[in-house]
């Protein structure tokens, strides 16, 4: 049984005070959550003092972003050793932002999956179509490549430390979310993907999450879907009450 990630990824919002006082608001809100895991993303700045804040929390922090070198002359990269040194358990990889305003491509999110797999850092790699290749039919195509140029080399022992997020872009901060049974449609694919490359038991430990303007009043119906084993929640994660709502979906 794969136990359900919800994960909120800040973005590039709040100061450090904001994102500490939001921190123990929400250890506070979901203090008896148990048969789910919680993650929090917020910008790199923050690390340490949320990671702090959460001392006696079972909610987890990750990183939106990492290097694939462990040190060098990079100016203003963090690696996936520095993340994880600061308490940091997960990275997101490969989010359509980075794809689209920083140009990473399938290449640069293999290299950074394998820099986190190296320093125990679980990672998220997303995936998703644009708005002109679900209208062209191509959803299928688009994730199944990103997928297997992504997670090249990637070893069926690893597999299950891997975390996969389908994100279509066409719904992320637009305010459009992908109706349950299309994302199923989808991340059932992935999974099948996924079963060709590391195989079937591998396959069926990685948990699959959605992420495109997951709401309180969308959550319940995504996660009774079979295949969608949690969220990567963006806007709706910085604000406590709306985030708590989705970690306690119904189902």
């Amino acid at each position: 049984m794969r136990k359900a990630l919800i994960a909120g990824n800040w973005k590039m919002f709040k100061t450090e005070e904001e994102a500490v006082l939001f921190t123990e608001e929400l250890a506070r809100r979901v203090a008896d959550v148990q048969d789910r895991e919680i993650l929090i993303c917020p910008p790199s700045l923050y690390i340490y003092p949320v990671v702090h804040a959460l001392v006696d929390s079972s909610v987890m922090v990750g990183v939106q972003n990492i290097f694939w070198e462990d040190q060098g002359a990079f100016t203003g990269e963090i690696s996936a050793p520095m993340a994880r040194s600061t308490g940091a358990r997960f990275a997101v990889i490969g989010h359509s932002e980075r794809r689209q305003y920083f140009a990473e491509t399938d290449d640069t999110v293999n290299k950074r999956l394998m820099a986190c797999l190296k320093a125990s850092l679980t990672p998220i790699v997303c995936v998703g179509e644009s708005l002109e290749e679900r209208e062209a039919g191509r959803t299928l195509d688009v994730v199944g490549s990103q997928l297997g140029k992504g997670l090249k080399g990637v070893s069926a022992k690893d597999a299950p430390h891997l975390v996969i997020a389908y994100e279509p872009v066409w719904a992320i901060g637009t305010g459009k979310t992908a109706t349950p049974q299309l994302a199923q449609e989808v991340h059932a694919f992935i999974r099948s993907v996924l079963k060709g490359i590391f195989g079937e038991k591998p396959a069926l430990a990685i948990r699959i999450l959605y992420g495109g303007s997951v709401k309180p009043d969308n959550i319940d119906d995504l996660m009774a879907q079979a295949d969608i084993d949690g969220a990567l929640v963006g806007g709706a994660s910085l604000d406590a009450a709306s985030f708590e709502r989705i970690i306690r979906y119904k189902g």
